[in-house]
C-alpha cells in the first residue's frame, strides 16, 4: 500500500496539517520543519494525490481532447499544439479518440465530466451534440476544434474549408480538367461538406456546371484504405474523370495507390489533390499537392481559448477563430500534358 500523508507526518514528527502546508504553502513552514518533512517524503517514496486535492477544491488541472481519428497525422499535430500550451500553463492533457463513432464520443464526454475535467477540446462528429451541450450547461467549458458554426454558443477554432475546397478546385480547373472526382469522407462531417461546397463554388466561378463537372464518392471513413477502395471502384467502372480532389491526405494517398495499381499515371492520367498537407504528403511516391492547414496553430489557439475561459470565466468572451488555408503544389498535379 502506498504511504499516505499520515505516514509522512508520523515519520517527520509533525502534524498532518504541517505536511499539508509543506506541500501546498511551504512559505508558512520553517526551513527546519520543511527539511524534516521533505526527508520523510523522500524516505517513504510518498507521492501526493493531486487529483483528490483538486476535487476537494472543485478544480482540476487537466484538459480533455477528443479527436476524430488518432491514426490521422493531422490530429497528432493539433494535439502537439494543445500540449505545448497546456504545458506552458501548468495543465495536463487527457487524449481520447472517438474513431468517428458517436457512441464513443458521448462515452468520453461522460467520463471526462465525471472526472471533473477542467474543460474539453473536441472535434465533434456533429457540431450540434446534445451530450456536449448538456455538459456545457452544467458548467464544463468546451472549445470546438476544426469546426466552425456561428450558431453554437462557445469558442471554436477552424480553417475556412470552403475556401480550401475552392483553392483545390480552381487549381485543377486551371490545369484543364473538365471532370473532377471528389472523394469524401462521410458528408455528415462538416469539413467534408464544406470542402465540397468550395469545389462547387470554384466550378461555378469558372462558368461550369458543378453537377456535370463533379462526381462525388462518399467513402465510409477518412483513411487511406477507404480512399483506395473508392479509387478501385471508380477506376474499374471506367470513370471519365481526369482529376481527384480528396477530403484529406489519407484519402488522397489511398487514391494514389489505387490509381497506380490500375495502371494509371499520376498526374498524366489522373491528377490528385489532398487536404491537410500532413508530413507524408511530400514524401509520397508521387509527392502530393495538398491544401495546407496550420495544424499546430489550431491546437495552440484552441487550448489558449479554453484555458482563458476556465481561468477567467467572468471576463471571457467567446471567439470563432478561422484560419486561412493555402495550396501547396507538388508533382501529383504538375507536368500533365
Amino acid at each position: 500500500m502506498s504511504p499516505g500523508i499520515k505516514d509522512v507526518a508520523e515519520r517527520a514528527g509533525v502534524s498532518i496539517g504541517t505536511v499539508s502546508n509543506v506541500l501546498n504553502h511551504p512559505e508558512r513552514v520553517s526551513e527546519h520543519t520543511r527539511s524534516a518533512v521533505l526527508s520523510a517524503i523522500s524516505a517513504l517514496g510518498f507521492v501526493r494525490n493531486s487529483s483528490a486535492a483538486q476535487l476537494r477544491a472543485g478544480t482540476s488541472r487537466s484538459l480533455g481532447l477528443i479527436v476524430l481519428d488518432l491514426a490521422n497525422p493531422f490530429f497528432h499535430d493539433v494535439a502537439r499544439g494543445v500540449e505545448a500550451v497546456a504545458d506552458e500553463l501548468g495543465y495536463a492533457v487527457v487524449l481520447c479518440n472517438s474513431d468517428e463513432q458517436a457512441a464513443r464520443e458521448n462515452r468520453y464526454l461522460q467520463v471526462l465530466e465525471e472526472q471533473r475535467i477542467r474543460g474539453v477540446l473536441i472535434t465533434p462528429i456533429e457540431v450540434s451534440s446534445q451530450r456536449l451541450d448538456a455538459m456545457r450547461r452544467r458548467g464544463t467549458p468546451a472549445v470546438l476544434v476544426d469546426r466552425h458554426d456561428p450558431r453554437v454558443n462557445c469558442c471554436s477554432v477552424a480553417v475556412d474549408d470552403v475556401a480550401g475546397g475552392e483553392l483545390a478546385g480552381a487549381h485543377l480547373l486551371a490545369g484543364g480538367h473538365e471532370r473532377i472526382l471528389y472523394v469524401s469522407g462521410p458528408l455528415v462531417l462538416s469539413q467534408c461538406a464544406d470542402r465540397l461546397a468550395g469545389l462547387r463554388q470554384a466550378v461555378a466561378t469558372a462558368g461550369g456546371d458543378p453537377e456535370r463537372v463533379i462526381e462525388v464518392v462518399e467513402a465510409s471513413a477518412l483513411n487511406a484504405r477507404s480512399g483506395y477502395d473508392a479509387a478501385i471502384r471508380r477506376f474499374t467502372e471506367g470513370t471519365t474523370t481526369t482529376a481527384a480532389f480528396c477530403a484529406n491526405d489519407l484519402l488522397a494517398l489511398g487514391v494514389l495507390r489505387g490509381a497506380v495499381s490500375t495502371g494509371r499515371r499520376v498526374p498524366e492520367d489522373i491528377a490528385i489533390v489532398g487536404y491537410d498537407d500532413i508530413e507524408f504528403a511530400a514524401d509520397a511516391a508521387v509527392p502530393l499537392t495538398s491544401v495546407r492547414q496550420p495544424t499546430q496553430q489550431i491546437g495552440r489557439a484552441a487550448a489558449q481559448l479554453l484555458v482563458e475561459e476556465c481561468d477567467q470565466p467572468d471576463t471571457h468572451a467567446h471567439q470563432q477563430v478561422v484560419f486561412k488555408p493555402e495550396l501547396v503544389v507538388r508533382e501529383s498535379t504538375e507536368g500533365r500534358p
